[in-house]
């Protein structure tokens, strides 16, 4: 049975082989599996571009793109060519490879201001732990502040920083970690109105560092935009002012782009929408559409700071190794030889246009935001209270459009979108019309009251 547009979905998805699969693997992987695996029982066995299928041969289209890490979709055809050219010579080693050093060249071309030095690691919270060891070793400084909603990863070096109850239960945590409130306007985290506010939430960093910290601030660590927290896209005054107040405090600006970077946003990174030139940026995810290679990026002068850039000071086992470095190289090329960030940023701008269509068509969509094919929807019981919509509401929504053929981080109320870079316009007119069959079997039984 194959999910089509215009076919009906059939009475069980995923179908029993899938179901079973998953069943089976259940009873031998550790609990804590992402919540959209443990809900949907999906057992995948393909996919190319934007549409996967799974163990019964039901297809979806893919709004997930596993956490946005899918930027090129899957089984892009000059990836697979160049990941398959590079295992047959060699996929492990600490030496330089030509494709690393060509990867590295192209990066340094790619990245805003003088961020041309890179080192390369295999996962986020490592490199963005790795990013405020170097940020330590600049400035002799040690504290960290970060943002109420972020997520940096959940190793104990970052995990007082995640800006959510997720760490709760985790502590005692490490010392000098100190959050302040990012700016999410549609929820204020200080319950202003943007513009009126004149972004307090700025002011409010400046006034964390000085009443909350000991003063030995080594760095300022922010998503240009947040994901985790529901795709939340600040007004573009506040990154700007955020950077000053770290450079007032000497502390160095580390602009997590974990999910932002390579052209996800509409331009290679997020920090391009404001003009800001941080000091160390991590990027990771799409950066090798699907293999698990990260980075740190900052200057030739930061990068040179020690201990960090002591011989050993600033590797890792599986950084930079020859299956990754190639895996990163063949998606840059295809996002600039593609033009991925124009891509996203028409495409988005299209797709948030129709889900602006649908917010007018059902009440219970409060907001809509996105930049390029970041697209974040807030569902809410009422748009004046803004009272998120309850949870068996949202993970209905997420069953049903999985039973359609849709797959989405549609389980929680606040939606996230963010299909690969090479969605067809196809695949998006598919998702957007399962999304409005779902919401508008919503609004008919009005089971969001």
């Amino acid at each position: 049975m194959k999910v089509e547009k215009n076919s009906g979905p059939p009475a069980s998805v995923p179908g029993p082989r899938s179901r079973r699969i998953h069943a089976e693997e259940q009873k031998v992987i550790a609990p804590g599996l992402q919540r959209i695996a443990l809900l949907s029982e999906l057992t995948l066995t393909s996919g190319r571009g934007a549409t996967v299928e799974d163990a019964d041969g039901n297809r979806y289209v893919d709004f997930f793109a596993g956490v946005a890490v899918a930027s090129l979709g899957h089984s892009h055809p000059h990836w697979v060519s160049r990941m398959e050219e590079q295992i047959r010579k060699i996929s492990v080693g600490s030496f330089t490879t030509e494709n690393r050093l060509r990867f590295l060249q192209k990066l340094a071309e790619v990245t805003p201001g003088s961020l041309d030095r890179a080192q390369l690691y295999s996962g986020g919270a490592e490199a963005v732990e790795a990013a405020i060891r170097l940020a330590k070793s600049y400035t002799k400084n040690y504290e960290v502040v970060g943002f109420w909603g972020g997520f940096h990863g959940k190793t104990t070096g970052v995990v007082g920083l995640m800006g959510d109850e997720g760490k709760h239960g985790w502590g005692p945590l490490p010392g000098g970690r100190f959050l302040t409130p990012y700016a999410d306007c549609y929820r204020c985290p200080i319950g202003l109105d943007y513009p009126s506010c004149g972004v307090a939430c700025a002011e409010f960093a400046r006034k964390t560092i000085k009443n909350a910290t000991s003063g030995a601030v080594a760095a300022v660590l922010i998503e240009p935009m947040q994901g985790t927290a529901g795709n939340v896209v600040p007004p573009p005054e506040f990154l700007p002012a955020i950077r000053d107040i770290a450079h007032e405090a000497g502390a160095l600006l580390i602009a997590d782009e974990m999910i932002t970077g390579f052209a996800r946003t509409g331009t290679m990174f997020g920090v391009e929408h404001s003009g800001v030139v941080p000091d160390i940026m991590t990027t990771g995810k799409g950066m090798a559409s699907g293999y698990p290679v990260t980075a740190v990026i900052s200057t030739d002068e930061i990068s040179r700071a020690e201990p960090w850039a002591k011989p050993s000071g600033a590797s890792s086992s599986y950084g930079g190794n020859p299956l990754a470095a190639t895996a990163a190289l063949a998606t840059l090329e295809t996002v600039l030889e593609e033009k991925l960030a124009e891509r996203s940023r028409d495409l988005g701008a299209e797709m948030k246009r129709r889900l602006l269509a649908l917010q007018e068509k059902y009440e219970f969509i409060g907001d809509v935001r996105g930049v390029g094919l970041l697209i974040g929807v807030d569902l809410v019981r009422d748009r004046k209270t803004k009272e998120p919509l309850a949870r068996k509401v949202t993970e209905r929504i997420f069953l049903e459009c999985l039973r359609r053929g849709l797959l989405l981080m549609g389980y929680m109320p606040r939606v996230r979108i963010n299909p690969p870079l090479t969605v067809t316009r196809e695949e998006m007119e598919r998702g957007l019309g399962v999304l409005d069959e779902v919401f508008a079997e919503i609004a008919r039984d009005r089971s969001y009251r």
